[in-house]
């Protein structure tokens, strides 16, 4: 590793960091709390692994906390973090394990003088979250993408180190909305306490983008930066750094190109190369729509193209709610198999709304009813909508989306009203209001949620 104020003695690592890193990893070492904030690529995330492994080493607490939004998410960006996580700093003297059935990391070796350190690694999403972090005491906590937390999560952390001999929090983020929780309640609370000379143990911010990263070349910049619809919020947010409230159409460069007449995204000819034919069913309801996409994924994973789309209206002209016969579903979707075989040759999998079993068990009977018992359906993952979302938009900046023209009517009208909920100032929300056709658009999106880590690669 190169010498940083004394952080490390011996070089294992090819670390270069820019100045600006240099100064924020040297503040760690004299700062209770340390947030990075910035674009993605920015190097925020390697800065406080290399910090919180410095600390590590003579930290005379034993058990210690690494949180993502989920407990894989932390495993691969601190545990890993592209060869520079804590698994390879301290390689030959660490080892993945369990402690009281949490992933943990255990360190043991010369850098920590052959006292045994435990890193607990853990998820932190979800409202109930906090509960895998009961029962221990920790002393440094560090956190990636600190925005995705639910509240529970950060509370309980900041809890269970009360009886920390060396407190410590890393914590690290992509911009969100500037009116989000994780600003006004934490970071730029703790800002203007340590402005006002109001913050004991010290506070240290930096706020960084992909361009302050050395180790990115302008072919890689460039690379990356194409990835992006330079008027989406991912754009103003993930290469620009900036805090940013999302407002109006969500896939504005769609919309326009369908407005426009353009139609550069619709294909005619049947795709070739096609790895995967996936199908999604969202379940309607309470005067929503139930909804079909078919989706291919080419080889290598380098288009998503829906094949067709159908919606299937649960209000009556006079917009009043009707039920759908759970029958007349399951004849309907069953057509809507056998329209995908008769051109395509084959399905490789449904994807239907987790949310309703009952639906599901109707489809499968369905299908064995009809002789398609072969089609496996199972259930959505139901990623974070907005997840789903960036992917697309970033498959549509990149070429990498298209639709055969003519079969996808209820998806490209869904695509082109998606609008962000005006009444939403603290976070992110897709308007779910009736307005537009939300259920065309999670149909699509389950039958690619599960490949978005093929789909889009950050490296």
């Amino acid at each position: 590793m190169a010498v940083i104020s004394n952080f490390v003695r011996k070089k294992t690592i090819p670390y270069r960091f820019s100045e600006k890193h240099k100064d924020y990893i040297r503040r760690c070492k004299k700062c209770s709390y340390n947030v990075a904030e910035g674009a993605v690529r920015a190097g925020k995330t390697v800065d406080n692994v290399f910090a919180f492994a410095h600390e590590l080493k003579t930290t005379p607490d034993r058990i210690h906390l690494a949180t993502g939004s989920t407990m894989a998410n932390a495993k691969m960006n601190i545990g890993d973090c592209n060869g520079m996580g804590l698994e390879w700093i301290f390689r030959g003297q660490s080892h993945w394990g369990k402690y009281k059935d949490n992933e943990a990391l255990f360190v043991k070796g010369p850098a920590t003088h052959y006292k045994q350190k435990i890193v607990i690694f853990a998820g932190g999403a979800k409202e109930d979250s906090y509960k895998k972090i009961r029962g221990n005491s920790y002393g440094m906590w560090i956190a990636t993408e600190i925005n995705l937390h639910h509240d529970n999560t950060i509370k309980e952390a900041f809890n269970r180190q009360l009886a920390a001999k060396r407190l410590k929090v890393f914590w690290d983020l992509n911009p969100d909305n500037p009116r989000a929780a994780i600003y006004s309640e934490y970071i730029d609370r703790y800002q203007k306490q340590e402005e006002e000379g109001n913050f004991p143990g010290g506070y240290n911010y930096m706020h960084c983008t992909i361009y302050d990263n050395i180790n990115i070349t302008e072919e890689r910049l460039h690379e990356i930066e194409s990835r992006y619809d330079v008027n989406s919020i991912w754009y103003m947010r993930d290469i620009k750094g900036m805090r940013v409230v999302a407002n109006g159409l969500i896939f504005r460069r769609f919309a326009d190109d369908i407005s426009t007449k353009k139609f550069s995204f619709a294909i005619k000819d049947k795709p070739k190369d096609i790895m995967e034919i996936n199908l999604g069913i969202d379940f309607g309801g309470s005067g929503s729509g139930h909804s079909f996409t078919a989706t291919a994924i080419t080889r290598g994973f380098q288009m998503v193209i829906p094949l067709a789309s159908e919606r299937i209206s649960c209000k009556d002209e006079s917009g009043n709610a009707i039920e759908i016969d759970p029958d007349m579903l399951g004849r309907m979707f069953c057509n809507f198999v056998q329209r995908i075989l008769s051109r395509y040759g084959y399905v490789t999998v449904v994807y239907a709304d987790s949310a309703e079993q009952t639906l599901i068990a109707g489809i499968r009977s369905s299908l064995r009813k009809n002789g398609l018992g072969w089609v496996r359906v199972e259930n959505a993952l139901k990623t974070e909508i907005n997840d789903r979302i960036n992917a697309t938009s970033i498959l549509m900046a990149q070429g990498r989306f298209a639709y055969m023209d003519g079969e996808c009517d209820s998806l490209v009208n869904a695509l082109c009203t998606a609008v962000w909920d005006p009444k939403e100032l603290t976070r992110n929300v897709r308007l779910d209001d009736g307005t537009s056709d939300i259920d065309s658009l999670d149909s699509f999106e389950y039958t690619i949620e599960r490949q978005i880590s093929q789909l889009i690669r950050y490296g």
